[in-house]
This record gives structure tokens, sequence and C-alpha cells, in this order.
């Protein structure tokens, strides 16, 4: 039997997922983690993670009121 040994990863910050709640996602086909803490810079600042997922730079900011 083989087990299960990959610790994901945030593509944002790398934290592990021992360390911090990770969420999946899907993106151009693949798929990607982001910590809990990370999730609004995807949200509000994606182009922040320009170098770290494929395409970034190319995507906008949620619209939102303050």
């Amino acid at each position: 039997m083989t087990s299960h040994t990959d610790t994901y990863h945030c593509l944002n910050c790398e934290r592990p997922e021992t360390m911090a709640p990770l969420v999946g996602l899907r993106f151009q086909n693949r798929s990607f983690w982001i910590c809990s803490q990370c999730l609004p810079v995807l949200i509000h600042k994606p182009e922040r993670l320009a170098g770290k997922l494929l395409g970034a730079e190319g995507l906008t900011a949620a619209p939102h009121e303050h």
C-alpha cells in the first residue's frame, strides 16, 4: 500500500498545511493552494502573485466598496 506523504504549501507565503489552513483553487487547468491569510491577496491584489501564479499579472482585483 502506498502512503500519501506530500505536504502542500501556500503559493504565496509557502507556509505548509501543517502551519496554516489551506484552500485549494484551480486556475488555467492547474491546482494550487493558498493559505487563509493570503487569500485576501488573491481577491484584492492578485498582481502580487505574479511570478508565483502563472498568469496572475493579468488578473484584476475584485470590485468592492468600503
